[in-house]
């Protein structure tokens, strides 16, 4: 298959772990870095094995490049008009999160809807093979339908999320976005929180139009120098557990001619990955879901498709987490 020939802006930290490898991996050639200065934009081809073109001025590579798509990874603060001159140049565009604080993100969806390119925003837990399958689980109804659920999200965002806003919209809003993804759209919200400035704890209850109803519990704390994920879902036949992106714990309910604790009648089925010194840094890229997201962007790309999270349901996304923000007491 073809490769996918992909110009880049950014290569902080985040793009250069996690971004250009997984685009590597899901078959990108890179034809382009801009960054604010020439010399790295250099030095981030030569790291990744690229013979394309170093720029200090992005608009120029815009003007310049004919290419697939566009990965635009910088600061938050500067998404909005890096993606709008992406639009306007025609190229295709995937952006880390968050794209628009607020109203923004509906201008720039919209805006990539009158130019004919496709816009998506990165939210890669969407894209992790454990809750791809869970995922699949809850459509199929192999355990009935899905009723409740819990889902927890622990990190210290405290360098990076100053306030209960920074930490829904930047650290928080990847476990938001997955229960959009998996459950719908949300109808109803009823939230308490017990933050002091960057020390953030909420707990959140949601509805959703299915009639799903859940819990959010998030910390941004210094206790959590480990960070930790958890998504519980209790179906009508059955329950599943997808614990810290690796494991998925599916239990089918069943009838037992005895009482199922005289003998070993209750079983579970678990989904993990193997373990392989193989495997390298890609392991994590993978069950994370930075390479799924990248070989969804290509795809779109290359088939001219919308993208699962999208401009337009990036917009629902930060709907909800203005929603949320507003209900927290």
């Amino acid at each position: 298959m073809k490769k996918a020939n992909l110009c880049f802006i950014g290569a902080g930290f985040h793009a250069s772990t996690n971004i250009y490898p997984s685009a590597l991996e899901a078959g990108a050639e890179i034809q382009a870095i801009s960054t604010r200065d020439l010399n790295r934009s250099k030095d981030a081809l030569r790291r990744f094995g690229s013979n394309g073109t170093p720029y200090d001025d992005y608009k120029a590579m815009l003007n310049s490049e004919e290419c697939d798509g566009v990965v635009v990874v910088a600061q938050p603060e500067d998404h909005i008009s890096l993606v709008m001159d992406c639009i306007r140049a025609g190229k295709n565009v995937y952006v880390d999160k968050p794209l628009g604080m607020n109203a923004d993100a509906e201008e720039i969806a919209n805006a990539a809807k009158e130019a004919g390119v496709m816009l998506m925003v990165g939210f890669m837990k969407r894209y992790a093979p454990c809750y791809q399958k869970l995922k699949e689980l809850i459509n199929s109804g192999n355990l009935g339908q899905a009723r409740s659920f819990q889902a927890r999200f622990a990190v210290d965002s405290t360098p990076f999320c100053k306030d209960d806003e920074q930490f829904m919209k930047l650290a928080a809003i990847h476990i938001v976005d997955l229960v959009r993804f998996l459950f719908g759209e949300v109808v109803q919200i009823s939230g308490f929180k017990n933050s002091n400035r960057e020390f953030i704890s909420q707990s959140i209850s949601l509805k959703f139009e299915n009639g799903v109803v859940g819990s959010l519990y998030f910390t941004g704390m210094t206790a959590w120098s480990r960070e930790s994920e958890n998504v519980a879902v209790t179906f009508d036949n059955g329950f599943a557990i997808a614990d810290e992106v690796h494991t998925l714990t599916v239990h089918k309910s069943q009838n037992f001619d005895q009482l199922p604790w005289k003998s070993l009648a209750e079983n579970d089925t678990v989904f993990t990955p193997s373990a392989s010194p193989m495997s390298g840094g890609y392991r994590d890229l993978y069950l994370r879901g930075f390479v799924g997201e990248m070989a969804h962007f290509i795809e779109c790309c290359k088939n001219d498709r919308e993208a699962s999270s999208s401009g337009r349901d990036n917009v629902r996304t930060m709907r909800l987490c203005d929603h949320i923000l507003a209900e927290l007491d």
